[in-house]
């Protein structure tokens, strides 16, 4: 019998289609042609789970060839990465519009089609590598790591967990100068995770790991309410979202998640989807049941405090109950029975997972706190830009500039700039969008500053406008 030829890992993965980015960047491009993630001119895509303003004509101006550093999460190149990624994970999960499907039978096929998966395929390793390798080099988890030393080091958090009182969440809601506004902001940041809750834990519901496949599985039925669809989680957070106005629809708000809020809920996509990736799944499933514990008690009483009786708190109600519970099962019969069948080898993919779940839920967490006093302070910058254009004109260094001449309802979808901006209105006018319904007007000689990383977008609301876009780098440079 003729034996084959063994071919080393190393000379495998230099196949074309896995190490040559000119045909990740084809298929990008080609995946972003599709009319379901071009421009629109609405805020809002209304029961339509297929339509997802991704900006695909500047992917071909984009580079994805070195991984994201820690501090470039944030960047315009990121956001587009994390919106295309969130959309290419989702096209794994039944979504089906609540009324009129013949109306989008189109759009349906088209986002589930042949086409859609093969370039997929491709695409999406290449955007994982790209928004994720930063772990790698952020969070170490050194030294040599027992039993002993891990239940150590979670018991300290989970004590650390049960003193905690203060909620930075709940505390930038309270301090906002318009909190019912930051509060529908908050909840729409989580809708884009809630109301498709347990869908990423689902893909860990097949196989054959054990008991921990059983244990696993209680959780994700709790997550689905045990079959009555009223007391689903998600069905939970519709509620939550219709009785404080907003729409309960999966991804209604797409152009209001902030980058940070898609890179929390790819992530745990990223290491459900990957079994290669399912400890560090553990880990992370275990930091979130923990911490939500708090949360969700102290985002409850917030929500009453802004809304009064009238908002439905039974989402929140139920976690700060449910996690209590859950926290435990991961922690007693998910991660203490995996390293005693599988050895303490498995348990810096745990501590990592942790680590990481909690390193993207800070980030995600700060990310808003700045979007809300950015958007708080439209007046402020709004007031600053008649002088830093003065000092731009006067300036012989001046900064790079950008002109645009924009029919009335041209609207650009929302974005972010890498670096601080001046808008700055030649003539004509522009509505500046700063977050759902939050937006401040500006006429010929005005403008406003736009600060690095935050989410805007703009419609024009006369026949025609005349605007400049200046790339000031820091904002203070030009105050003085």
């Amino acid at each position: 019998m003729q034996h084959k030829k063994h071919i080393p890992l190393d000379e495998r993965s230099k196949s074309p289609v896995v190490e040559d980015y000119d045909v990740f960047a084809q298929c990008l491009q080609a995946y972003g042609e599709s009319d379901l993630y071009a421009d629109i001119e609405t805020w809002l895509v209304e029961d339509n789970p297929y339509r997802r303003p991704l900006r695909p004509h500047v992917f071909k101006y984009l580079d994805f060839r070195k991984p994201l550093t820690r501090e470039e999460l944030l960047t315009y190149t990121s956001l587009t990465a994390s919106r295309t990624l969130l959309t290419l994970y989702e096209s794994d999960f039944v979504l089906l519009p609540r009324r009129d499907l013949a109306s989008k039978r189109a759009d349906l096929e088209e986002f589930y089609g042949r086409r859609a998966q093969v370039l997929g395929a491709v695409v999406r390793p290449w955007l994982e590598s790209y928004l994720f390798s930063f772990l790698d080099d952020t969070i170490s988890v050194s030294g040599r790591w027992t039993l002993a030393s891990m239940k150590e080091y979670f018991e300290s958090f989970l004590a650390e967990e049960r003193r905690r009182t203060e909620c930075p969440m709940a505390s930038t809601l309270l301090a906002s100068a318009d909190p019912a506004h930051a509060a529908r902001t908050c909840l729409l940041q989580l809708a884009g995770d809630f109301l498709l809750e347990s869908s990423a834990m689902g893909r860990n519901a097949g196989g054959h790991y054990g008991p921990l496949q059983s244990e696993m599985f209680k959780i994700l039925i709790d997550e689905l309410g045990y079959g009555v669809h009223q007391t689903r989680h998600s069905s939970l957070y519709e509620g939550a979202l219709e009785s404080v106005g907003l729409a309960s629809t999966p991804h209604t708000y797409w152009q209001f998640y902030l980058g940070s809020s898609l890179l929390l809920n790819n992530y745990y996509n990223y290491v459900c989807r990957n079994h290669g990736r399912f400890f560090r799944y553990l880990g992370a499933l275990f930091q979130a049941e923990t911490a939500f514990i708090a949360l969700c008690r102290r985002m409850a009483d917030t929500l009453r405090q802004i809304f009064g009786p009238r908002v439905d708190v039974r989402y929140f109600q139920e976690h700060a109950h449910i996690d209590g519970h859950h926290s435990r099962m991961v922690y007693d019969k998910m991660i203490l029975p995996a390293v005693e069948m599988f050895g303490e080898g498995i348990i810096p993919d745990i501590v990592r997972g942790f680590e990481e779940g909690k390193l993207l839920t800070d980030i995600a967490t700060q990310d808003f706190i700045d979007q809300v006093a950015w958007s708080d302070g439209s007046a402020h910058w709004k007031s600053l830009a008649p002088a830093i254009h003065r000092n731009i004109e006067k300036s012989h260094d001046k900064p790079r500039v950008q002109r645009f001449v924009e029919p009335r309802g041209e609207l650009s979808v929302t974005h972010v700039h890498d670096g601080d901006e001046l808008c700055f209105i030649q003539s004509g006018t522009m509505r500046f969008v700063t977050g759902h319904e939050r937006s401040v007007l500006l006429h010929a000689g005005e403008g406003t500053v736009i600060r690095r990383n935050r989410l805007h977008g703009a419609i024009i609301e006369s026949d025609e406008c005349t605007y400049d876009i200046h790339s000031i780098g820091e904002v203070q440079r030009w105050l003085s």
